[in-house]
């Protein structure tokens, strides 16, 4: 009786291989692993006890054979072997290494047993009473339990025993080729929060990894982190997902030493594919992501070509300090906050500082630099050259990098005003990565900046293709139908998000931007107002309420939004282009086209919408306003 079947738990085939260990060690040892006066004594020793070294009793057990059976008896079923084909495996190299030093001398002779110390009857006694449902492994073995033969021929005989549990365990089971994975974020079970970057940093590295894997759709960071700290079962995330597998992973970093255990689930039936524990010491760090994602490669391929391999297994950096500081980097980034991102510059400027060359460090430090300006935590231009200049150092070193390219995208239109340049950067980036939703995200907001509304759509339907649960590619998509004039269907698009989640405040915001085109300011009100509740009162929510209450009528309670941004203003940026929208609608114009001109001076990203904003039109005639669409690119 297995450990799990003690517990009352699930049993799978990893149950027969734990089976097939007791037996091996009784073999070889002459004496059961687990002992006990009473039923409940054994049961105890199966769940809780180590059973002794093999060396104990039998003084010429070769190393490897107690780490094999070792193995197959580890109490978590994700520690075991995971296959019967991978006992196999060690088993048949063992089996060479033997026959080999049979053949130079170094074995004298097969015939020769072990010493081995009796193991009494009481105790066998008591362990077959506990066996009360045998195993097909326990079955297959029962001969070979009845013979003592030489250490090398016992040896042989389990390989063929194990020949027969493989055929057995894999009868029944339809291979298919997986071609759709997801990589859940790894646990941290470190009992520390400070590790949780190394938890998601490996997972992040990992799907990074896979993506390389050609015909492989691996579903992006955005779409899986959802799932962080929940309990889903498999058939739910392949439901909602809709892959054929699913990666989990737990880490555990005790001081320098770090162990990772993975398993591979069937994403329908919730069955283990396969597994692995891997041991290793933090400074091993950047070996173990490059040994788990060949590991994890070859069970979803099989044998790789060289190409194949190679994209996989690529290597970054060296510098295990370097990535390490990079995973960390990557978390704070996560975090979206303004400090948090700044933070991220700092560990990746200290990733540089140990590896100059780390084109990875750059894209990431590109990334962080391009969102300060897009969350409108700083200007355009405190932050979007450091952008560029990061993201052209990247490719310098590796012009692959898709993320590298995408952020020149976003730095091209939103504040180089290069069109052609940043539509170029997003085709590159889509041609290096097919499968990332962020490049045709991206693409698709400068193509709906530029008027191309039916392209804009049809890109971002492909991000949501590629990343179905991340709600604000379809809010965006919600957003470009609004600018095609398509609200009925942005209405229910964005009213689909929030059905997915009633506090995403970007979907209430968009949802007040159709209502007032459409004058119904009442509706638009109350949904800018939410978002407002919901944002924590971003700047960008008070300038579309403001504009809306100029619009009702309702002009004191529009100044007074005027005058919270500047008060906010005193302490953060907030865009010039707020104003301008706001003194718009309350048809001041001149107002309007001074902040709109401070603005361009500034190049602020918002600038680029005016050619599509239909609250534009009423000074779309204005010679000061034709010379910032032209100054725009427009």
């Amino acid at each position: 009786m297995s450990p799990e079947q003690a517990r009352g738990l699930k049993v799978d085939a990893r149950t027969d291989i734990w089976s097939l260990g007791v037996v091996m060690y009784e073999v070889v040892a002459g004496r059961k692993p687990f002992s006990g006066d009473t039923v409940a004594d054994v049961i105890n020793s199966v769940i809780e006890k180590t059973p002794a070294p093999l060396l104990r009793y039998a003084s010429d057990v070769p190393e490897a054979l107690e780490w094999i059976v070792s193995r197959a008896l580890r109490k978590q079923k994700d520690a075991r072997y995971q296959t019967a084909n991978e006992l196999l495996f060690d088993l048949k190299e063992l089996k060479k290494k033997i026959d080999f030093a049979k053949l130079t001398g170094e074995i004298t002779s097969p015939a020769v047993m072990p010493a081995r110390v009796p193991a009494s009857d009481a105790q066998t006694d008591v362990l077959a009473a506990t066996s009360t449902y045998p195993s097909s492994a326990e079955f297959i073995v029962t001969e070979i339990k009845r013979h003592r033969l030489a250490f090398t021929v016992c040896l042989l005989v389990l390989v063929a025993g194990i020949v027969g549990v493989g055929i057995y365990l894999k009868a029944g089971k339809t291979e298919i080729a997986i071609e759709s994975l997801a990589v859940l974020p790894f646990r941290n079970e470190s009992g520390n929060t400070d590790a949780e970057y190394l938890s998601d940093g490996i997972t992040e590295s990992l799907i990074n990894s896979l993506s390389q894997l050609p015909k492989l759709s691996v579903k992006a960071r955005s779409s899986v982190f959802r799932y962080k700290g929940k309990e889903v079962e498999p058939q739910q995330i392949a439901s909602e997902l809709s892959v054929q597998a699913i990666l989990t992973g737990r880490v555990v970093q005790r001081g320098d030493e770090l162990a990772l255990y993975l398993s591979l689930v069937d994403a329908r039936s919730g069955n283990q594919l396969w597994g692995e524990q891997y041991n290793r010491r933090l400074t091993d760090l950047l070996a173990l992501q490059r040994e788990i994602a060949r590991d994890v490669s070859s069970k979803l391929r099989g044998k790789l070509s060289g190409a194949d391999e190679q994209r996989v297994m690529k290597d970054y950096t060296a510098n295990t300090e370097a990535f390490r500081l990079y995973l960390n980097g990557r978390y704070h980034y996560f975090k979206l906050t303004e400090a948090e991102i700044r933070k991220s510059i700092g560990l990746f400027q200290q990733a540089l500082d140990a590896d100059p060359a780390y084109a990875r460090a750059y894209a990431g430090m590109a990334d962080s630099y391009r969102t300060l300006p897009i969350a409108s935590y700083v200007p355009s231009k405190e932050a979007f050259p450091q952008a560029k200049a990061a993201a052209r150092r990247a490719l310098d070193i590796d012009d692959d990098l898709a993320d590298a390219h995408i952020v020149l995208g976003w730095v091209g239109f939103w504040f180089d005003w290069d069109w052609t340049g940043a539509e170029n950067q997003f085709r590159r980036a889509i041609e290096l990565s097919p499968d990332n939703a962020d490049a045709y995200r991206g693409y698709a907001q400068l193509l709906s900046s530029l008027g191309r509304h039916d392209e804009a759509i049809a890109m971002i339907e492909k991000a949501r293709a590629l990343d179905a649960l991340t709600l604000v590619i379809q809010a965006l998509e919600a957003q470009y139908l609004f600018y095609a004039g398509r609200d009925g269907e942005a209405i229910a698009r964005a009213q689909k998000v929030l059905q997915g989640d009633s506090t995403f405040w970007l979907a209430h915001n968009i949802l007040g931007r159709i209502y007032t085109r459409q004058e119904r300011y009442d509706e638009a009100i109350a949904a800018f107002v939410r978002a407002r509740e919901l944002s924590s009162d971003s700047p960008e929510v008070i300038t579309q309420l403001g504009y809306a209450l100029a619009k009702s009528g309702k002009h004191e309670q529009a100044q007074a939004t005027l005058k919270e941004l500047r008060l906010i203003a005193a302490e953060k940026y907030v865009p010039a282009y707020s104003f301008a929208m706001i003194y718009n609608g309350l048809g001041e114009r001149e107002d309007a086209l001074k902040h709109l001109e401070k603005s361009f001076q500034e190049r602020e990203a918002q600038l680029t919408f005016i050619k599509i904003d239909t609250r534009w039109d009423g000074l779309r005639a204005e010679p000061r306003f034709q010379a910032i669409l032209r100054g725009v690119g427009f």
